[in-house]
């Protein structure tokens, strides 16, 4: 057995290693998945068969022990203390193998039922939703807010509640699945989406904009104008960038690519059955769906709520919108 937990070990630590260096297009939640698997089968072996075993050569050993005080007993010696309480010891202790496969299972199986089916965390990598969330914000996301799925299949066990337009969500990149995206929602199934000369049209209604003061952006060091949208039952801030163009550029060709019409204004997309239009509140600075295409509601993770931490700035911390 301590061979053959030194291979799987090492095979854990491959693949870790493997996609930390690139080599690999890692998947998270079939590692872990798969951790607590095979923890779990050693702490059922342990339960049921090892610990039992290791129980029984004390018992026995014990046994022998007292048969030879016993023995001295007859032969008028006496023995004042057991001097096989440290074999006995010895005996019970878990080996290191399954220290650390046995021993692991409630913590792995813990954190795998966690962010499987109650919240996971993720950090903010990058600037596409500025203002809502910064680079280096921590987030939680529900992962029971659209309905239980399945982890690693994603398959969806309940229904929860129906996404709504103005809900961040975090969902897997439909050209990389692997990857994992949180933008805004725009568009639901059957919406007709307008983005033309950076002003969002839902179904031929203009989505409110209100303008509010200049966000200064760290990174870049300069201002950038802001507005106040609403288009769910709560408003949100959007950044525009008045020296980027309008029109896209650099679209690829994705499924159900037919129900956009672009042009030097900007986009309009019909989005398909079982589909969502993405975008970033940093909307001339974000690669959405405007240019990748739709997400499909297999690929859905979870619904954004809140920012947990930030060590560069604890005043993130809190809901958000």
């Amino acid at each position: 057995m301590q061979i053959l937990t030194s291979l799987i070990l090492a095979a854990f630590a491959a693949y870790a290693g493997g996609w930390y260096l690139g080599r690999i297009e890692g998947n998270f939640a079939l590692l872990l998945f798969m951790a607590t698997v095979v923890t779990g089968l050693y702490w059922l072996a342990e339960r049921f068969y090892f610990l039992p075993k290791r129980r029984q050569s004390a018992d026995a050993l014990a046994a022998r022990a007292a048969e030879r005080r016993a023995e001295l007993a007859k032969m008028g010696l006496r023995q004042d203390e057991d001097d096989t309480a440290g074999a006995r010891q010895q005996l019970l202790m878990q080996p290191w193998w399954l220290d650390w496969t046995a021993g692991l299972f409630p913590v792995i199986a813990a954190v795998f039922l966690l962010r499987s089916f109650l919240f996971e965390p993720f950090k903010i990598p990058s600037g596409s939703m500025i203002p809502t969330l910064l680079v280096g914000d921590l987030i939680l996301v529900n992962k029971f807010h659209y309905g239980l799925r399945l982890p690693v299949l994603n398959t969806k066990l309940t229904e929860g509640t129906p996404v709504q337009r103005g809900d961040v969500m975090v969902f897997r990149y439909p050209p990389q699945p692997s990857l994992d995206y949180i933008k805004r929602v725009v568009g639901v199934p059957g919406d007709e989406v307008a983005y033309l000369n950076k002003r969002l049209t839902v179904n031929g209604k203009a989505i409110e904009t209100q303008a509010v003061p200049e966000f200064f952006d760290e990174e870049s060091m300069r201002y950038m104008r802001q507005f106040e949208e609403k288009l769910g039952s709560q408003p949100h801030r959007l950044l525009n960038d008045d020296d980027r163009p309008a029109y896209v550029m650099g679209a690829i060709q994705f499924p159900y690519h037919e129900n956009c019409r672009y042009s030097v204004e900007g986009v309009v997309c019909k989005v398909p059955a079982g589909h969502y239009f993405m975008m970033g509140d940093n909307r001339d600075n974000s690669q959405d769906s405007r240019y990748w295409g739709f997400v499909p509601d297999a690929n859905i993770v979870g619904r954004a709520v809140f920012v947990w931490m930030n060590f560069g700035n604890l005043k993130r911390i809190g809901s958000f919108n």
